[in-house]
Order: C-alpha cells, then sequence, then structure tokens
C-alpha cells in the first residue's frame, strides 16, 4: 500500500509519521468553498471528500488521506483568517466561550471512499487585546481555521477544557485515520 497525503500542513505530516505510517506529501489544488446551505457538522467532511474526488484517478495499492478542519461558533464557521484583522476579530469572537472544532478526513482507494468527522468542544478563557496581538504577532496563525493552533502559546495558555480528541483540534482525528487504515 502506498499511501499519499493530501496536505501540506506540518501538524499532519508529524501526526501520520507518529502514527507510524509511512506516506508520500501530494498537492491538491481545490477551490474550498462551501454550499451556503451546508449544516456546520458536515463542513469538514464536505471539504476534505471534496479535495478527494478532486484527486487524479489512484492506481492500485495507492491511498489517498485529506482531511480538513473547521472552527465554529454560534452557527458560525470560521475559516482560516484573511488578514490580522479577521484572525483578532475570530479571537475576540472565541474569547471566554466554548467553540466546536470539526475535522472531516476522506481515505480513498481505487474502489472505495470513506469519510468521516470528529468534533471537540472547546472552552476558551478570555483573551485580553494584549494577548490577541502577541499571539498573532509571534504565531502568524493564518493558516489555522479560527486563527489559532492548539499546539502553541494560545493552546497552552487559554484553554480551559476540551471535550473530544485532542489531535482533532490539531487538524487529524488520528484515531479515525489509524482505525480505517488499518482495516484497509
Amino acid at each position: 500500500m502506498k499511501l499519499l497525503l493530501a496536505s501540506q500542513s506540518p501538524r499532519r505530516k508529524e501526526l501520520l509519521s507518529q502514527l507510524g505510517f509511512d506516506f508520500e506529501v501530494v498537492k491538491i489544488d481545490c477551490e474550498e468553498i462551501l454550499p451556503e446551505d451546508i449544516k456546520i457538522g458536515e463542513a469538514a467532511a464536505y471539504l476534505s471528500q471534496l479535495k478527494a474526488e478532486t484527486f487524479r484517478t489512484l492506481i492500485e495499492d495507492e491511498v489517498l488521506l485529506t482531511a480538513d478542519t473547521v472552527v465554529a461558533i454560534d452557527e458560525k464557521v470560521l475559516g482560516k483568517p484573511k488578514d490580522e484583522h479577521d484572525a483578532k476579530n475570530m479571537l475576540k469572537l472565541l474569547s471566554a466561550k466554548t467553540h466546536q472544532v470539526y475535522t472531516g478526513i476522506t481515505i480513498k482507494t481505487q474502489d472505495r471512499i470513506f469519510t468521516e468527522t470528529d468534533v471537540a468542544d472547546v472552552e476558551l478563557e478570555e483573551i485580553s487585546d494584549g494577548e490577541i496581538d502577541y499571539y498573532i504577532r509571534e504565531y502568524q496563525p493564518f493558516d489555522k481555521a479560527g486563527s489559532y493552533g492548539i499546539q502553541e502559546w494560545l493552546g497552552m495558555a487559554k484553554i480551559k477544557k476540551i471535550t473530544g480528541s485532542f489531535y482533532t483540534i490539531m487538524g487529524l482525528p488520528t484515531h479515525l485515520v489509524y482505525r480505517i487504515l488499518k482495516e484497509l
């Protein structure tokens, strides 16, 4: 089996490697646009499957893994911030509240496709304007859904409670990936 990881995320690469899998990183050019009427709980899986379907036809023994993470609060999806102003607004919105992190994965073979989503609830303590400015300046969270990484300063200093998988929040529900790949 030749595993292909369609992600440029260093976190996903690290987690898949730590699970003990050998893999090759591939690039997928896919416009990630959600339908306006999509349910929040289905958004990450939709984007993950869209990426898998956009990839070229697989040959025998190839397995493709795609993933997508969305952060949601108050029935609103927060993607990756467009700029510093957008990141500040997202972090202010998340401050002192509980939000959800959904990560969808798709595992595709030549003749089968599996898509699953995992969700975790994250409760943050209050984040001051100064702390938001510090975090954005020092960690540049512009490639992260919701404008933060759980493994970085904000996650260490401000997460009060997690219900669900830490790794789902990090961007790859490792327990789902492991189970499906082991079955293959």
